[in-house]
C-alpha cells in the first residue's frame, strides 16, 4: 500500500526576491500563501510560498530567494532539473503568448507525447506548464493578473530529474517510493506518483551523462528539494522505516517547518526528496485564514529574533 499521495509541494533556491514574487504572482498568477524565514542556519533568508487562494495540497511551489554574495548554485546532472505545474488541455498558446509578452521567453514543446510551454525562473531554473489530460483539479483563478479558469495553472505537474544513470532511480521510485514506472524511452523514464483519486502527478527521469555535477548546496539558481505528501506522521514514519530498511540510511529525522512536518532523503540519482505531512491549522496557525501570505511570520522559535531577522533580508515590495 503506497504511504505517499501526490506532491506536497516543490522548493527551489532563487536569486533576488523581488523578480522571484513577482514571477510567480504576476506573470504565473499564483498567490502568496505563506511569507517566512529559512528556518535552518543564522543567515536571513526569505522563505516565500505560492499556490492557490487557500494553500491546498499539491500546488505549492515554495523559494528561498538566496541571493548572498559568491554563493550561487550549479546546475548540473545528478540534480533535480525542471519544474512543472499542469495546465488544462489547449492552453498551451495563451500561456507561450502570455510569458514572451511579459518578457519571459518561452516557446512550446513536447515529450513523452504530451504538450507542454518550457521557459525559465528569472535566475535560470527551467520550468514547464504541462497539459495534463488525467487533472481534474480546478484552475487557479487569479482575475487581478489576468488569468481565468480555463487557462489558469491547476497545480503541480511534477518535476524532472537529470541523472548520470537512471536505472539507478528505478528501486527508489519504484520499490522505495511505490511509484509506477509509466515510460521508458530514448527520452527518459516518467513514474507516476501514487495518488488517492486525485490528479496525476509525475517524476521524470531524463539521461545526460555528460554535463557537469550540479551543487546540491543550498544555494541561488537550483532545485533543492521535491516533496511528497505523507498525509500523516504514522505514514511518514512507516515510509521512513521503509526506505531505511531498503538501504537509503541517510533518511533525516523528522524536522518542524510549523505548517507541516518533513523527513529528508537523497535518492541515488542526487535529487533530495521530502516527505511531508500537514498539521492541523496548517497556513492559518499564524495568520487568519482568509489573509494567509499577507505578513511576514515567524516560527514561535524565532521570535527573540525578529528584528535582527527582519534587518538582514532582502527589501522587497510584497
Amino acid at each position: 500500500m503506497a504511504l505517499v499521495s501526490g506532491y506536497h509541494h516543490l522548493t527551489l533556491c532563487t536569486d533576488g526576491v523581488q523578480e522571484d514574487y513577482d514571477f510567480y504572482t504576476k506573470v504565473l498568477g499564483l498567490y502568496s500563501v505563506k511569507r517566512t524565514v529559512l528556518f535552518d542556519g543564522t543567515i536571513p533568508v526569505y522563505h516565500l510560498y505560492y499556490g492557490s487562494r487557500n494553500g491546498d495540497a499539491s500546488t505549492i511551489i515554495t523559494t528561498f530567494p538566496f541571493r548572498k554574495p559568491a554563493v550561487f548554485g550549479k546546475r548540473g546532472t545528478n540534480q533535480s532539473k525542471i519544474i512543472q505545474q499542469a495546465i488544462p488541455v489547449g492552453s498551451a498558446d495563451y500561456w507561450v503568448d502570455r510569458l514572451n509578452e511579459k518578457g519571459v521567453e518561452a516557446a512550446k514543446t513536447s515529450r513523452f507525447g504530451i504538450t507542454r510551454v518550457a521557459f525559465k525562473h528569472p535566475c535560470g531554473i527551467p520550468h514547464e506548464l504541462v497539459e495534463s489530460p488525467a487533472d481534474n483539479r480546478p484552475s487557479i483563478v487569479n482575475e487581478a493578473q489576468g488569468v481565468k479558469p480555463e487557462h489558469g495553472i491547476k497545480g503541480i505537474y511534477g518535476a524532472a530529474i537529470a541523472v548520470f544513470d537512471r536505472t539507478a532511480m528505478d528501486d527508489f521510485l519504484g520499490v522505495g517510493m511505490s511509484m509506477t514506472k509509466e515510460a521508458d524511452s530514448d527520452e527518459g523514464l516518467m513514474f507516476s506518483v501514487p495518488n488517492a483519486g486525485g490528479p496525476n502527478s509525475i517524476v521524470e527521469v531524463l539521461h545526460e551523462s555528460s554535463g557537469p555535477q550540479g551543487t546540491w548546496t543550498l544555494a541561488g539558481g537550483t532545485i533543492h528539494h521535491l516533496a511528497l505528501n505523507t498525509g500523516n506522521e504514522e505514514n511518514q514514519l512507516k515510509l521512513k522505516a521503509h526506505l531505511e530498511g531498503l538501504g537509503f540510511t541517510d533518511v533525516s529525522d523528522q524536522k518542524d517547518r510549523n505548517y507541516f512536518k518533513s523527513c529528508y532523503v537523497r535518492s541515488p540519482g542526487g535529487a533530495l526528496f521530502e516527505i511531508a505531512w500537514s498539521v492541523e491549522g496548517g497556513w492559518a496557525l499564524d495568520e487568519p485564514a482568509d489573509q494567509i501570505g499577507t505578513t511576514l511570520v515567524f516560527p514561535p522559535w524565532f521570535e527573540d529574533r525578529r528584528q535582527e531577522l527582519i534587518a538582514g533580508l532582502e527589501p522587497a515590495e510584497f
